[in-house]
Parts: structure tokens; C-alpha cells; sequence
């Protein structure tokens, strides 16, 4: 009588176009924009890089009442300037001053030697470093021993060594310098240094005259500074209490050498 019926007693009309032969598939989502991966971290940012720029800014001081020292009370030449002492060897040899050349001298052989050490102490820079590499360290110690050694021959004679015992000592503080100078750069930042900065001063000139801010030569600036303050301590400590003369050395290497080993590991 009705309609035909769709013998599956479903009681809908074979023609009913509400009827859909599959499930019913969700409206698809919109797409999703790509994923931006986030930014590398630069060295300058890594945990540890200010931490290192603190104990690298401590060396520099030694260094600086190092020079200072060894200009001073050691026979005249410096201990890392070695472009200093290669032109006071020139002048001794023009001007004939044996006791001149020898310190330069000395002092320029010594330094060659700790620089060989140092390098072969800490090695080259390698994939994967951390901010302090423990090779470094190690390498601080080897120099903490050699002015430690200065600073017992010092305190022998009350800062009054003879001709012989302050060539040794120019000597022991030379190749101190000349490790430090190697160690550091198994940092693997390039330009960095804590003893002979020329080269610092002359970038941070340059990049200051190409437009870059004061923020951007931040730390190079704060190593010069370093420089110039250890010399002015240690040239004061000579003149005002000189059996003192060694401690500032000392207590700066020590305090870094202690901190690196104990906390720039974890790094």
C-alpha cells in the first residue's frame, strides 16, 4: 500500500539521500604551522661563560703584578710581554749590557718553555669542551707551583735576591706566564688572553670605530682593566710592603685555580 521498504527493516527509504555507506569522517583540523626549533645558545650565554670570565679577569691581574714585578725588582724584563722583551734585548745588544740581555733574554727562553708546556698540558680546543675544560686547570696548577716557587725564593732573601737567584726567579715567574698563555686558549674563544694584549686593545679599538657598542667589547675591556690593576698592586705592594709582593699572585692564581676545581666541573 505505502512505499516500497527496504527489506533491512531499517524502515528508511532506499532513496533517502540522508543515507551515507561509511562512517561519518570529523571535519579535518587546520594545519598546524611548523614547529620552530629554539634558538641555539651562543657561548657568550652558556651557563659558566660569565663565571669564566670572572676567574679569566683574576688571571689577567696576576699577570699584571707579574710584569709588573719582574720589570721592577727582577732585572728589568717583563715575564709575558714578550714583544717588550725581545726590543730590551736589541737595546742591550746595541748598548752593550750584558746584565740587560740576560734577563730579556732569559726571561724570553723561559716563557718559550712554559708555553710548550702549557700546551701540551691542556691541548687544543675540542668539540664538546665545556666553559672550563679540566685540562685548563690542570694547567693552572703546573703555574701555581712555578710562582709558588718564585715567591719561596723571594721570601728566603726578604726580596733582596742576588744576581744569580733573580734571573732563577725572573726565570720561574716567565715560564708561569708562558703556561697561562697557552692554557687559556684551549678555551677556544678566540682573541682571548691574560698576559699579552695588544692584540685586545687593538680589536677592542677596531670594533669600537666599526659602530659596535660598549656592551659588545664588555669583557675585553674587562681584562685590560684587570691588567693594568694587578700591575698598579703589585708595583704598590714593592714599594709600600715588598716581602708582600708575592701574595697577590698568589691569592689570585690559588683562589682560581680552588674555584675551578670545585665548581666549574659541573658546568
Amino acid at each position: 500500500m505505502g512505499g516500497h521498504k527496504d527489506q533491512g527493516g531499517g524502515g528508511r527509504a532506499v532513496g533517502d539521500s540522508s543515507v551515507v555507506s561509511g562512517p561519518a569522517t570529523p571535519p579535518s583540523a587546520p594545519p598546524r604551522p611548523p614547529a620552530t626549533a629554539p634558538p641555539a645558545t651562543p657561548s657568550a650565554v652558556r651557563p659558566g661563560t660569565r663565571l669564566r670570565q670572572t676567574l679569566v679577569v683574576v688571571l689577567a691581574v696576576a699577570s699584571g703584578a707579574t710584569d709588573a714585578i719582574g720589570l721592577l725588582a727582577l732585572g728589568g724584563a717583563f715575564t709575558s710581554v714578550m714583544t717588550g722583551n725581545l726590543v730590551i734585548l736589541g737595546v742591550s745588544a746595541s748598548s752593550a749590557d750584558g746584565t740587560l740581555a740576560l734577563a730579556s733574554g732569559g726571561a724570553i727562553l723561559a716563557f718559550c718553555l712554559g708555553a710548550a708546556l702549557g700546551a701540551r698540558l691542556a691541548g687544543s680546543p675540542q668539540p664538546g669542551d665545556p666553559v672550563w675544560p679540566r685540562a685548563v686547570t690542570l694547567g693552572l696548577v703546573v703555574e701555581l707551583v712555578l710562582v709558588a716557587g718564585y715567591a719561596a725564593g723571594w721570601w728566603v732573601t726578604g726580596g733582596e735576591p742576588g744576581a744569580a737567584l733573580t734571573l732563577l726567579l725572573l726565570g720561574c715567574m716567565s715560564a708561569a706566564m708562558g703556561v697561562q698563555s697557552s692554557v687559556v686558549q684551549r678555551f677556544g674563544v678566540p682573541g682571548l688572553s691574560t698576559t699579552y694584549l695588544t692584540g685586545t686593545l687593538t680589536t677592542v679599538v677596531m670594533r669600537l670605530v666599526g659602530g659596535r657598542g660598549v656592551r659588545d667589547v664588555q669583557h675585553s675591556l674587562e681584562i685590560l682593566a684587570g691588567l693594568v690593576a694587578g700591575a698598579a698592586a703589585g708595583a704598590g705592594l714593592l714599594l709600600l710592603a715588598p716581602l708582600a709582593a708575592p701574595v697577590l699572585q698568589l691569592a689570585g692564581l690559588g683562589g682560581v685555580v680552588a674555584v675551578a676545581a670545585l665548581v666549574a666541573p659541573r658546568r
